[in-house]
C-alpha cells in the first residue's frame, strides 16, 4: 500500500533523504568497485547502480541504471520476501534496460513496516548491473562481431530468484558459471553485486524506520516532482516551439558490407502542451542482420528517455549549472517516445543479435544533440566520442586463459564556450585499466599511452583528443575490437570540422604494418607484435580561422595540434623559431575564406560519408 499521499515533504527533510539517496547510490558502487574480480567491473567501472521507489521510478541522477520493470512483471511486489535478490540478463524481456547480455542485472527490494499493519513490505529497490567479461556465446567476452541471432551471444536469463529469503540459489548460479570462459570472475563479480545491493537495501530500510515511510515517499514526489519542473523551466523553454529533423549513421553491422545504418529523430517541441517534448525515431533504418540492433520500444520508452535525457542538459544557462542536473525519472513525464512499427534497428524482432548495440545506443545521443543544435542555432556541443571494447585473449605462461578487455574513451565535441575534453568516457566513470595493473596481470606491455595528435575536430573550439595506446603482446594471442566510427568520423557543427575516425594498426611501421576492422573477433599476433589502437576525437565547433593564434600555439606545445595540422585546418603558419609567422598567417586565412562557396553544410561529417553515400559530402538535414 502507498502511503498517504496528502503527506506534505518538509524542505529539510527532502535534503536529507535526497542526499541519502546519493550516499547509497555510491557506497553500492564503491562496494562493487573494490570486492569484484574481473577487470571490466573493478577497473574499467563498467557497472552502474540505481535506486527506485515501489512505483519503479528512478529516485537517483548521478548515473544511468537499467529497470525495475521486468523484475515486477514477473514477480509481484506482494510476493516479495526481505532476503530476495532477483537476476536477469534477458534483452527481449528486460523492458528494454539491459542492450546486450554481458550486462548482468541484479535487483534487491528495500523493506519497511507497513503504516497500518506492521508488516513488512517493498517501498523501493536497489538494483545493479555491469557488464561481465564473458557470459558465454561464440566468442570470449559474448560479443561476436558477426552473430546474427542472440543465440550466438551467449546465456540468456530472463528475471529469475537468484537468492531466496537470503539463501543463494546454487543451481542457477552453476549454470551461470558452466556457460562461463571466466567463471571464477563471474561467480565473484555476481556475489560482489548481490552483497552490495543487500548492504545498500538495509541502509535504505533504516531511512524508512528512523522517518517514517509517508515521509520519505512524499520526500521522493518532492524530489521527482522538483527535477520535472526545473527541465521544464530551464532547459526545455530554451528550445522554441517547432519541429526539427535530423539524423545520423552507424557504419557497419559485422554481418553485410559498411553502409548507412541510418537513425533519425524528428523532435516536436509544443510548450503549450503538458507533455511538450515528442521524440519520433520514425524513418529510423531497418533492423540490421548483425549486432548492432537495440531494444527501445518498451515500456514506453522509459529507459531511452533517461539515457537521452543527459543531452539536454546543455541547454542550462551555464556549465555550472549543467553540472548541477541530475536525470531521474521527473524527466519521464515530459518526453513522448514514438517508435516505428518492428522491424527497425530501434524496434528488432527476436531474435535479432545486439551485443554491439552501443554503435546504436551512443549514436542517438549525438542524433539528439544534432537536432537540438539545429533547432538552437548550434547551442550544443559538436559530436563526442563513442565507446568501443579492444582486448586481447589467449593464454598466459601457466597455460591458463586469459581475457584483457578494456572500454577505451575518446574526444568529446567542441562547446560554443570551450574546447572539447580528451579521451573522456561517454559511460560515466569507466576509465582505461591502468598499465600496471595490465602488465602484471597478462603477457602484455603497454609501451605507449597518450593523445593521438589531430584527432579533435578543428574549430574556434577544437574537439577534445583520443588516445593513442600501443600494446605489445609477449606470447601469441589474438586481438578483439567492438568499434565504430572507423569509417565516419564525430561531426563538427556551426563550422566546425568533423575529428579523426578510430584506427586500429598490427605492427605500425614494420614489415607486416596493416589495418584491422574495426569489428574484429580474433585477429592473430605472433609473440613480439604491437597492436596501435588510435581512437577517435571530437568534432569542432565554430570556424577553426576564428581560433586564436595563440590558442593554437598552445595546442601545438601540447602535442594535440601538429605544425602541419596548424597550417592546413587553422591556416596558422609556424615559423622555424616555433613562433607564428603573423603576415604568412594572416595571408593564408584569408585565401581560405576566399576558397569558400558560402554553401557550407551546418554539420561536417568528414571525408567518411561521402564514401558510405555515394560521394555525398551531406544530406538535406544537414544545412538549416
Amino acid at each position: 500500500m502507498l502511503a498517504d499521499s496528502k503527506v506534505q515533504a518538509d524542505p529539510v527533510l527532502v535534503e536529507i533523504v535526497a542526499g541519502t539517496l546519493a550516499a547509497i547510490e555510491k557506497e553500492v558502487e564503491t562496494s562493487i568497485g573494490r570486492t569484484s574480480r574481473s577487470p571490466m567491473i573493478r577497473d574499467a567501472h563498467d557497472f552502474r547502480a540505481g535506486i527506485h521507489d515501489r512505483q519503479l521510478r528512478k529516485l537517483t541522477g548521478r548515473s544511468y541504471s537499467a529497470l525495475v520493470h521486468p523484475v515486477v512483471r514477473d514477480y509481484p511486489i506482494e510476493t516479495m520476501n526481505v532476503g530476495d535478490v532477483y537476476f536477469h540478463n534477458d534483452v527481449y524481456l528486460s523492458e528494454g534496460g539491459i542492450g546486450h547480455l554481458p550486462d548482468l542485472c541484479v535487483t534487491v527490494p528495500v523493506f519497511a513496516a507497513n503504516v497500518e499493519t506492521g508488516e513488512p513490505e517493498v517501498v523501493a529497490f536497489i538494483q545493479a548491473f555491469g557488464h561481465h567479461d564473458d557470459i558465454g556465446g561464440a566468442v570470449p567476452g559474448s560479443m561476436p562481431s558477426a552473430a546474427t541471432s542472440v543465440y550466438e551471444e551467449g546465456l540468456m536469463v530472463p528475471p529469475i530468484k537468484l537468492w531466496d529469503r537470503g539463501v543463494p540459489n546454487e543451481s542457477a548460479l552453476k549454470i551461470m558459471t558452466r556457460n562461463s570462459r571466466m567463471p571464477d570472475s563471474l561467480a565473484a563479480d555476481l556475489d560482489a553485486e548481490c552483497s552490495a545491493c543487500l548492504a545498500g537495501a538495509r541502509r535504505l530500510g533504516e531511512l524508512f524506520d528512523r522517518y517514517g515511510v509517508a515521509a520519505v515517499e512524499a520526500c521522493f514526489e518532492a524530489i521527482l516532482a522538483s527535477s520535472t519542473e526545473v527541465y521544464r523551466r530551464e532547459i526545455l523553454s530554451q528550445i522554441p516551439d517547432g519541429t526539427y529533423v535530423w539524423e545520423d549513421y552507424a557504419e557497419h553491422d559485422g554481418v553485410e558490407e559498411p553502409q548507412l545504418h541510418r537513425q533519425r529523430i524528428t523532435l516536436i517541441m509544443d510548450s503549450s502542451k503538458d507533455v511538450p517534448l515528442v521524440i519520433d525515431f520514425t524513418g529510423t533504418g531497418p533492423q540490421a542482420k548483425g549486432p548492432i540492433n537495440h531494444c527501445g520500444d518498451y515500456a514506453d520508452g522509459n529507459f531511452l528517455k533517461k539515457w537521452l535525457a543527459p543531452i539536454l542538459r546543455n541547454l542550462a544557462e551555464s556549465p555550472e549549472r549543467m553540472a548541477q542536473l541530475d536525470v531521474n525519472e521527473g524527466v519521464v513525464p515530459l518526453i513522448e517516445m514514438r517508435f516505428p512499427e518492428k522491424g527497425t534497428l530501434l524496434t528488432p524482432i527476436f531474435p535479432a543479435p545486439t551485443n554491439a548495440r552501443t554503435f546504436v545506443i551512443l549514436r542517438l545521443l549525438g542524433v539528439l544533440a544534432g537536432v537540438l543544435a539545429k533547432a538552437t542555432g548550434g547551442r550544443m556541443p559538436a559530436d563526442q566520442e563513442t565507446i568501443r571494447y579492444t582486448g586481447v585473449y589467449g593464454t598466459d605462461s601457466d597455460g591458463e586463459p586469459y581475457l584483457m578487455r578494456e572500454v577505451l574513451g575518446g574526444g568529446s565535441g567542441g562547446r560554443y564556450y570551450a574546447d572539447g575534453e580528451d579521451t573522456i568516457h561517454v559511460v560515466p566513470d569507466s576509465r582505461n585499466l591502468p598499465t600496471e595493473f595490465t602488465e602484471s596481470r597478462f603477457p602484455l606491455r603497454v609501451e605507449r599511452l597518450g593523445l593521438a595528435m589531430d584527432s579533435g575536430g578543428p574549430g574556434r573550439y577544437r574537439g577534445g583528443c583520443g588516445y593513442e595506446k600501443h600494446i605489445r603482446v609477449l606470447r601469441d594471442a589474438h586481438f578483439m575490437s567492438i568499434a565504430d566510427r572507423s569509417i565516419l568520423a564525430c561531426w563538427g557543427v556551426k563550422g566546425g570540422k568533423a575529428g579523426k575516425p578510430f584506427q586500429i594498426t598490427v605492427d605500425p611501421g614494420g614489415p607486416d604494418e596493416h589495418e584491422v576492422d574495426a569489428l574484429a573477433d580474433a585477429e592473430p599476433l605472433t609473440a613480439g607484435t604491437v597492436v596501435r589502437i588510435r581512437t577517435t576525437g571530437g568534432g569542432g565547433w565554430g570556424d577553426p580561422l576564428d581560433r586564436p593564434v595563440d590558442e593554437v600555439l598552445r595546442d601545438i606545445a601540447w602535442r594535440k595540434v601538429s605544425v602541419a595540422g596548424a597550417r592546413e585546418e587553422y591556416g596558422v603558419v609556424v615559423a622555424d623559431d616555433g613562433t607564428c609567422d603573423e603576415a604568412a598567417t594572416e595571408q593564408l586565412r584569408r585565401e581560405m575564406r576566399k576558397s569558400r562557396t558560402g554553401e557550407e553544410p551546418f554539420f561536417d561529417r568528414g571525408p567518411g560519408y561521402a564514401t558510405l553515400s555515394g560521394g555525398a559530402a551531406f544530406n538535406e538535414f544537414d544545412v538549416l
